[in-house]
């Protein structure tokens, strides 16, 4: 008698289905932006709306195929043939850009790679068994699906190496248009911050470990977007939270509305200064609207330690200390050259007399040297009480010193 696993059939199990058929989808219609979805399961149809199945991994579809052989679909995680000799993989679900929109009846389709070599060493690059699981949107089109999220409708194999799976789900709602091939980071070629139109993980909300220091006070954000759209690219916004305490300035080419491309990004420069500190970050809610899309939205937070003086505040008073000193200079300047000229012309004073305030400066002098040592002005030169200044030299003596009789005489006549 053959073995085949099938669900449990409990009401737990009943409940947590129906749950998980309400929670498909990770964005509401109508939302802001989009962010990107928490797991890798998730697709854009032909209309670039997104389909999020997170909740849906893992999910076991079961196939009756008879001789002694079932098919089993877990998924988003891999492909299975059950039998009573033991199952057989034929792959697992790849992360990297294997499920995408399908054409024609299949409304989605996902690639699972890398199953069970054995008699399968032959295929491209040892991949092994493959199978490709084209996903409907609805019933099976010979029979209706009496599982409560969707049913397996046919499998057919290729060969023994590879299988083609037609599966039918309940996807009727559409999530969110998304604006493809826009990005935007902090180099022109990187997309730290929304990648193909979906905002990443770390800015499509605040996070302190995401946060800006306090002494950044410039970040400069690169938008690139596909040629053929990027006229749709309108004026960015933004919004503070909380409103009062951070000044934000946003300027360059993006915030213009020059219209981004991938040849030639534009540059959004976000400039912020802390005018108010606080022990939580600031967040920054920057909106880039789209015509005809979903906004394009992510957040900024910044720390704000202490506060941050504006440009120029911190030379504002050098500046003022230099017009003084200028001032100074050129009044002094001034008295002295107007002073020169009227002692030499208006008072006959020559030399270091003509020069203003060498009255008081002598004055000084005398007051200082206690009267021993006085200036003599050139008006008193003529007064028989002059007194002799010290650096005067000692009048030469009349007679020179006397010679006793034993000296010799050289040249007398």
């Amino acid at each position: 008698m053959r073995r085949r696993s099938r669900l449990l059939e409990t009401p737990s199990l009943h409940c947590l289905f129906s749950s998980t058929a309400i929670a498909v989808f990770l964005q509401v219609l109508g939302a802001a932006s989009v962010a990107v979805p928490s797991s890798n399961c998730y697709a854009l149809d032909n209309s670039s709306h997104i389909y999020d199945f997170s909740s849906w991994i893992g999910h076991v579809f079961e196939y009756d195929g008879g001789k002694d052989s079932d098919l089993a679909v877990r998924f988003c995680k891999d492909v299975e043939s059950r039998a009573h000799s033991g199952y057989v993989d034929f792959g697992r679900f790849d992360h990297f850009n294997y499920f995408v929109a399908g054409s024609g009846h299949a409304s989605f389709v996902q690639e699972f790679y890398g199953g069970d070599l054995r008699n399968c060493e032959h295929t491209y690059d040892k991949m092994g068994r493959t199978a490709q699981v084209n996903i409907i949107c609805g019933n099976c089109s010979d029979r209706y699906c009496k599982g409560e999220l969707g049913c397996i409708c046919n499998v057919t194999y290729e060969s023994t190496c590879r299988v083609l799976v037609e599966l039918a789900i309940a996807c009727e709602k559409q999530g969110p248009q998304v604006f493809e091939g826009f990005t935007v980071g902090f180099h022109p070629r990187s997309w730290e911050l929304v990648y193909n139109g979906l905002t990443q993980m770390g800015y499509e909300k605040s996070h302190h470990e995401f946060s800006f220091k306090t002494e950044q006070t410039h970040v400069a954000l690169y938008m690139t977007a596909i040629a053929s759209l990027s006229t749709l690219v309108q004026k960015p916004t933004f919004k503070i939270s909380p409103e009062h305490g951070l000044e934000v300035k946003l300027s360059g080419s993006g915030a213009s509305g020059r219209p981004p491309t991938t040849l030639s990004p534009t540059i959004l420069m976000v400039d912020w200064r802390c005018e108010k500190a606080r022990n939580t970050p600031y967040e920054v809610e920057i909106t880039i609207p789209v015509k005809g899309y979903d906004s394009i939205q992510f957040t900024l937070t910044k720390m704000c330690e202490y506060i941050q003086h504006k440009e120029g505040e911190a030379m504002h008073g050098w500046a003022i200390f230099g017009v003084i000193s200028c001032t100074l200079i050129v009044s002094t300047t001034l008295f002295c050259s107007g002073g020169f000229v009227y002692n030499t012309q208006v008072q006959n004073r020559h030399g270091l007399d003509a020069l203003p305030g060498m009255t008081i400066v002598s004055a000084c002098l005398e007051t200082v040297s206690k009267g021993g040592h006085n200036y003599s002005h050139q008006e008193d030169i003529n007064s028989p009480f002059v007194n002799q200044v010290s650096w005067e030299r000692p009048p030469v003596p009349a007679q020179g010193p006397r010679r006793t009789t034993n000296e010799r005489r050289y040249g007398a006549i």
